[in-house]
């Protein structure tokens, strides 16, 4: 059976002889391999170089070899490892080494995050050593578990390039965070106190979960956790069991691994769906380097979302649950293709699914949209009810709603029902008119047109499935299809307060729309006979009209005063003309399959590297976060000692108690204040009573779509009065409020702001390190303190 024939089958394609050319062989049938050559082209110089190339690079950025040393053990033993012997015994089938190992690793995550929740739970966090210690202990032991230390004889015929391909891949990764995160995120204070205020949010709940399960929110105290918080977990695992500090994990080594068997698991999905490894080069491609077709001249708050590299340092909740849910894709390929299935896929399905909702509760709505629509289609192909489906449409239903009013509880988190109000606040920033600014309707409409036409372009390869119109009842293909559709359609119908959050939704379905727009090219251009380099050549086309728009209409936003906001639309609408010309020729043109092949080839240039042309000229120019730099504070505005002041509570101090502190601003935003100060809880390790509230459900719920919420006042003022009055005007009866009605044991006072001088009548100075002050209250009666001040 031919190719192009096979492909009309709702079956996946197998790969042809020419996806793989170069296949290596272990060794030759009579058993006198030439082992140097097998080596070459095993992939293992290819492993070795791309790791020699991170432990350089994270040493370059501050890591001592040391820690490189014992992160990459604990990897190996505590989580690879286990990992891939569970998955042995649990899911046959073929895999190369590098997925294997990459799925192990994915299983480990999970299985540690549970067994860390436990052990945490427990009061004894190192339990969670158990779990790797009773795997090893049981295949070697159990004799029918011992043979899954060998590799099954099977294993996929893999090109030679594949493997440089991955290491590639994540090269590109390395480099490109070395160049915008590792850059402006360093290690050493006061140059860490420059990051990204995401960086001491995500730190502060990596403490929280250092020292208490179930958590809670660390920078107010006595505020539910209602987050996405598994990836935290996995986090205080990996401090224990290291030693390494959670700053250092966070800022340097954890994200890494995670991104580079993200790589791996989206090129093998990507290549079993589409039969093609080259395919599956594309789609793992097209997720990380793919990006909304901006046609201004610079970046712009739209189209800013570009790949799953986004910030993956800045969301590593978005990076674990991206990593986690490629597994769940995969297993349900297996058990809904009706290919071999058994307990043992079952039981990953549902360890996934659950590890997904924890780690990034937006997967789950999107699989269970995906789902259902899969259920419907089988129910009126088949004529019977789809059990299977149906089945893992309740566990992701069953999750969603754990996520909502357990994980979550019930709150809103500052999500409502707000049609098109990203599109609002996109035109607010293109014309530098504010988030607040209320665009005519005609211009509403266009901003919306114009996400559309972006959108459209960026995946048009997905058309290219239209060539072979059974594909699209694939159930890979649909669930997919699906997926994306979820996730477009959560940006035009809901709104968030603050930054556009709900994009998330549509950045999880990224590997899936790269994954359908290389299996769309792949078809198209088999349906044409097209060749690889005829398609490339009209890519390159597309990227030159791209440029070219850019430069003739030459928009740069925000849009200078005076200028109407029509202009906005000019470069955006020059393309859809030129994309609307060139589509009627090709209607009247003969050879129609191979033309239209071309034209999304050109299409889909035209929308990958445009974005990306913006974020390199603001990198070039000095920029390391694209258009969020008033994020990152300024050097000047980085106080002197809170680093060495934090750590020096952290280790005088229990883990049960309580902080109170006069620091409630992010740096740089003190007037008005942005309540999105979180470094107090991130280095303590403790809890604070009043530290920052902007990111707390309260605070969020209260606040309207598009409205900043961090800029609102606390919402329990006769606490938050209390607070401030110890600091400013202490009195013993205010010390002795906050001391035995809510439980404060330490005061961390930030000298920059005003504090009285009579703070020591009532509490013990025991540090005072640069611009900070830490005081202990008297389980007594305040009274002068007389002794020796420690320093």
């Amino acid at each position: 059976m031919s190719t192009t024939s096979r492909l009309d089958d709702s079956t996946p394609p197998r790969q042809n002889a020419s996806d793989l050319a170069g296949t290596s062989a272990v060794a030759d049938r009579d058993g006198t391999g030439r082992r140097g050559r097998w080596f070459w082209r095993s992939g293992w110089p290819a492993g070795i170089a791309v790791v020699l190339l991170v432990a350089g690079v994270l040493h370059r950025f501050g890591v001592p070899v040391a820690q490189l040393v014992v992160f990459a053990v604990y990897l190996v033993v505590c989580l690879a490892v286990p990992g891939v012997l569970l998955l042995r015994a649990l899911y046959g089938g073929v895999r190369t080494v590098v997925e294997e190992a990459a799925f192990g690793l994915a299983l480990g995550y999970v299985i540690e995050v549970f067994a860390y929740i436990g052990a945490r739970a427990a009061g004894r966090p190192l339990l969670v050593l158990l779990w790797p210690a009773a795997t090893y202990a049981a295949f070697l032991a159990v004799p029918r578990l011992r043979a899954h230390w060998r590799r099954s004889a099977g294993r996929p015929p893999v090109p030679a390039w594949w493997p440089w391909f991955l290491a590639l891949m994540v090269t590109y990764v390395v480099a490109w965070g070395s160049a915008t995160f590792f850059r402006a995120n360093a290690l050493a204070w006061p140059a860490t106190g420059t990051a990204h205020l995401d960086m001491p949010f995500n730190l502060a709940l990596i403490a929280e979960l250092r020292h208490h399960v179930p958590p809670s929110t660390p920078w107010v105290a006595g505020e539910g956790l209602f987050y996405h918080w598994f990836v935290f977990a996995h986090f205080a695992a990996s401090s224990w069991i290291t030693g390494i500090e959670p700053l250092v994990l966070l800022f340097r080594l954890t994200v890494l691994p995670m991104l580079a068997a993200f790589i791996v698991l989206v090129g093998m999905l990507a290549s079993r769906v589409t039969g093609s490894r080259p395919a599956g080069a594309l789609a793992v491609a097209g997720t990380l380097l793919v990006a909304m077709p901006s046609l201004y001249l610079n970046a712009n708050g739209l189209f800013s979302w570009t790949g799953v590299v986004h910030d993956p340092w800045m969301h590593p909740t978005q990076t674990f649950g991206g990593l986690l849910f490629v597994p769940v894709v995969v297993l349900l390929m297996d058990l809904l293709e009706d290919r071999a299935h058994g307990a043992g896929r079952w039981v990953l399905l549902v360890l996934f699914v659950v590890a997904v909702m924890g780690a990034k509760a937006t997967y789950v709505p999107l699989l269970v949209a995906g789902l259902a629509v899969v259920a419907t289609v089988e129910f009126v192909r088949r004529r019977c009810m789809p059990w299977r489906t149906l089945a893992v449409l309740g566990l992701g239903l069953s999750c969603m709603a754990f996520a909502q009013f357990v994980l979550f509880g019930g709150a809103r988190q500052g999500v409502s029902v707000a049609p098109l109000s990203l599109f609002r606040l996109t035109w607010g920033e293109l014309t530098g008119l504010g988030s607040q600014a209320s665009p005519p309707p005609g211009s509403l409409l266009g901003i919306t047109l114009v996400y559309l036409l972006c959108w459209v372009v960026t995946w048009c390869g997905v058309l290219g499935l239209i060539a072979r119109p059974r594909l699209l009842t694939r159930v890979p293909v649909l669930l997919m299809l699906t997926m994306a559709a979820a996730g477009a359609g959560v940006l035009f119908l809901f709104g968030s307060v603050g930054p556009p959050n709900q994009g998330y939704f549509l950045q999880a379905a990224y590997p899936y729309l790269a994954t359908l727009t290389a299996y769309g090219l792949l078809t198209i251009a088999r349906a044409g006979r097209v060749r690889f380099a005829a398609m490339a050549e009209a890519a390159a086309a597309g990227v030159l009209v791209a440029y070219l728009i850019r430069a003739v209409c030459a928009v740069q936003v925000p849009l200078s005063p005076g200028r109407t906001d029509g202009v906005l639309f000019l470069p955006f609408a020059v393309l859809a003309v030129l994309v609307a010309l060139v589509a009627a020729l090709v209607l009247v043109t003969r050879g129609r399959a191979r033309a239209w092949a071309l034209l999304i080839a050109a299409v889909a240039g035209a929308g990958a590297p445009s974005a990306w042309q913006a974020r390199l000229t603001l990198l070039a120019r000095g920029s390391t976060n694209g258009v969020h730099t008033e994020y990152h504070p300024r050097p000047d505005q980085v106080p002197r000692g809170l680093l060495d002041a934090g750590r020096w509570l952290r280790a005088h101090s229990a883990p049960g108690d309580l902080v109170a502190t006069n620091a409630h601003c992010r740096w740089g935003a003190e007037s008005p204040c942005a309540s999105h100060h979180f470094w107090v809880s991130a280095l303590t390790e403790r809890r604070v009573l009043v530290e920052a509230w902007g990111f707390t459900p309260t605070n969020m719920d209260r606040a309207r779509p598009g409205e900043h919420p961090e800029y609102r006042p606390f919402w329990d003022q006769r606490l938050f009065r209390l607070n401030e009055k110890v600091f400013l005007a202490p009195t013993a009866a205010a010390v002795e409020e906050l001391r035995d009605r809510y439980g404060v044991r330490w005061l961390f006072a930030d000298e920059r702001h005003p504090v009285s001088a009579s703070l020591g009548r009532f509490a013990e100075l025991r540090l005072r390190d640069g611009d900070y002050a830490v005081y202990r209250l008297r389980d007594a009666p305040a009274h002068r303190l007389s002794g020796t001040v420690t320093s």
